[in-house]
């Protein structure tokens, strides 16, 4: 191994002839600072934090009196500059030659990836070492158990990279068996991630049958994808495989035809997970079918499955994957109702870590996550549009604020989005603070720099982390989140924190607007959609929500007398009238018509077949007032009294359903009352959808 050591590395760090690494405060690849103090000599190993005895003084000053000049002020003693060098300084002299080869090596492979040396923790390792040592691979598996957290992962890392030396320095390889040592393999971790994956394998005995299995390992072997996109594509490939052990040429691929392929794509319309025993989601079947066809081209394309048929291939004429669900518009996402997020925000306070690093504390890192979070509530984009979110990012445009981000997903840059002069207060006040904490260079431009620095590809803040760290801790430890029901006690019911994500944020601020009657059109560009399908989602409502709303409000129907003309079920107030401006109608050939043969529009209030119920009071309120206005323009232009006397007849007739309504609902006790109000709410959010179906998303008789 010593003949694969580089000579050169770290020449200003690295001393060969005593075998001692001093670490270089201008090296950014190892952690080695200055301590806070000025006038302190001492070095450290996170940015812009103090030294040990600096600390001691800061934190003793600060319990005598509040000090916040203390790092320009503080004179430390001579006694403590023995630390200016100790703390990024570490010595392989004491240990064996392999073993400091081996350290060495492994050290100069992880330069290669990017991670950066802290000086501390190869010192604090290097102490833990059995005196005597001849070389790493002699330690036991319990030697790892006696670390700490930190000498552990140093430990693992370094070991890690011996291991692949091993591997190669023997000839084997480490993708001849069928479970392979990602460690070993050197495949990346996955998307995004550009470094070698250090742990885990991959298991290739999933696939049943031979050819299947080598063509697999031989996809790896030559596309070299991604830790998970391999994965991905062998889960796939392990559902063809279990469906062609029933079939009788699943071991013989030059026998395998499209019936064979039939079979295998029923078994992705059921797949389930093997661990739980519930079926996927029709999304989960969909992308795991598509990594089933993306192996299939790639293998042929590489001429691995030349011995396979041709007509062992998928076909867009036979094997479509449908949706299983009834309910498929809410796969568009799930959105965190309004009442939850109320909830959220009293305990935003709450958000954040014990974390301090790099001179920023808890509250810092506490203020950084709540803007994020706030950002993500008030404009609605994704979680990573949202954390390359760069400084400067509010403009103003003719005096109002826009925020300018880049749409990642459709590579869309420089888009411009309207906010709200709080949201832009709120982003201002981040990155004022932000301007006064320290952050690396790499981080300089960004609005959530990254906290850490484990890695220095990325300045700014990993949505990932947020989401799966500190969002769902954040969540997970909050008190008692209600929904807004009771249940047969009368007790509050508690949501299901399982469905609060970050991504529901970006799904509620688009739910919010449809509610508010925003034009399909308008928030399409909000959204920044490319398909107004995409947009109209957010305008649908379930079939079970629907229903649900229908049931509630139809008894409560009356006709333009105000008297009461309830419908018993939802079957039969959807069956037996059709939605017009101001309440539903009931005249059969209206009916028949989808509300398109009216004699006599939009003078509802004085037809018998007029059935209005309370998801109706807002147009009608609007109409009563239109009238008005149009009264009083008519009587300014002098129009005939038969034209006052319309006005007069239509505000008295709609007025008298409006008050009946209003009075039905004022003697419901307060909890039905709620009810039949959300329920009317929803009733009008399916109503607006319906007015912006297109013609081509019609379906007659079940067929498109």
């Amino acid at each position: 191994m010593t003949g694969r050591l580089d000579p050169y590395w770290r020449t200003d760090e690295w001393d060969g002839e005593t075998n001692v690494f001093t670490g270089s405060v201008d090296n950014p690849r190892t952690a080695a600072y200055r301590c806070r103090v000025v006038r302190c000599t001492a070095m450290v190993e996170s940015f812009n934090s103090y030294c040990s005895a600096c600390d001691y003084h800061r934190r003793k000053k600060k319990e005598e009196e509040d000090r916040p000049d203390f790092a320009e002020t503080h004179q430390p003693g001579a006694r403590y500059a023995r630390q200016e060098i100790g703390q990024s300084r570490f010595s392989l002299a004491p240990l064996s030659a392999t073993v400091r080869t081996e350290i060495l090596y492994a050290l100069q492979q992880r330069d290669q990836l990017d991670v950066i040396l802290v000086p501390a923790r190869i010192r604090s390792l290097t102490a833990k070492l059995p005196a005597g040592l001849s070389s790493l691979f002699e330690l036991g598996p319990g030697f790892p158990a006696a670390l700490d957290k930190l000498q552990s992962a140093t430990f693992r890392g370094l070991t890690d990279q011996l291991a692949r030396a091993r591997t190669q320095n023997e000839g084997s390889d480490p993708t001849a068996g069928d479970i392979w040592d990602c460690r070993l393999v050197g495949l990346l971790a996955g998307k995004g991630r550009e470094y070698r994956a250090t742990s885990g394998t991959i298991d290739f005995t999933r696939l049943r049958q031979t050819w299947l299995r080598e063509v697999a390992k031989e996809y790896g072997r030559q596309v070299r994808p991604t830790v998970i996109e391999l994965r991905f594509a062998v889960q796939a490939a392990s559902i063809a495989s279990a469906a062609l052990v029933a079939r009788p040429h699943g071991d013989t691929p030059g026998k395998l035809q499209l019936a064979d392929m039939s079979t295998v794509v029923d078994a992705f319309r059921t797949a389930a997970n093997p661990k739980t025993r519930m079926p996927y989601g029709d999304q989960h079947r969909k992308a795991l079918l598509g990594h089933w066809r993306r192996f299939l081209d790639r293998a042929r394309l590489l001429g691995l499955m030349d011995q396979v048929p041709g007509t062992f291939a998928l076909s867009p004429a036979f094997h479509q994957m449908g949706s299983t669900q009834e309910d498929t518009e809410d796969e568009l996402g799930r959105a965190i109702p309004e009442h939850v997020i109320a909830q959220l925000d009293e305990h935003l306070h709450l958000i954040g870590t014990s974390y301090e690093r790099g001179g920023w504390t808890s509250s810092d890192y506490t203020q950084m996550y709540a803007a994020y979070y706030r950002i993500v509530r008030d404009t609605g984009r994704r979680p990573e549009e949202t954390a390359r979110l760069k400084r400067g990012c509010v403009q103003r445009v003719d005096g109002k604020p826009t925020l300018i981000y880049d749409n990642l997903k459709r590579r869309r840059y420089g888009r411009r989005l309207p906010i709200t002069e709080t949201t832009a207060r709120d982003i201002e006040a981040w990155e004022k603070k932000l301007s006064g904490l320290p952050v690396r260079d790499l981080g300089e431009e960004w609005l959530f720099p990254a906290p850490g620095q484990n890695r220095t590809l990325r300045g700014h803040m990993s949505a990932h982390h947020f989401s799966a760290k500190i969002f769902r801790t954040w969540v997970n430890r909050m008190p008692a989140l209600l929904d807004d029901g009771l249940d047969d006690e009368g007790h509050p019911v508690p949501f299901d924190r399982t469905e609060i994500i970050v991504y529901g944020l970006r799904h509620s601020y688009a739910q919010r607007h449809a509610d508010a009657g925003v034009a399909v059109d308008h928030l399409r560009e909000l959204m920044d959609h490319r398909e107004i399908d995409t947009t109209m989602g957010y305008f649908k409502v379930s079939l079970e929500r629907k229903r649900k709303a229908v049931e509630a409000v139809a008894p409560l129907t009356t006709d333009r007398h105000g008297n009461s003309r309830g419908y018993s079920d939802a079957l039969a107030y959807e069956g037996q009238t059709v939605a017009v401006p101001y309440g539903g109608c009931s005249e059969p050939s209206n009916v028949k018509a989808g509300g398109q043969h009216c004699r006599i529009r939009f003078q509802c209030a004085g037809c018998d077949f007029y059935r209005p119920d309370p998801s109706y009071l807002p147009a009608l309120e609007q109409q009563i007032t239109e009238l008005r206005a149009g009264k009083e323009a008519a009587l300014a232009m002098s129009a005939a009294d038969w034209v006052i006397r319309n006005f007069d007849d239509q505000i008295a007739g709609y007025g008298k359903s409006l008050g009946q309504m209003r009075r039905t609902l004022e003697q419901l006790p307060e909890q039905e009352r709620a009810a039949v109000e959300e329920a009317a709410r929803e009733l009008r959010k399916a109503r607006s959808a319906a007015a912006f179906i297109s013609l081509e998303s019609l379906k007659i008789g079940g067929r498109a």
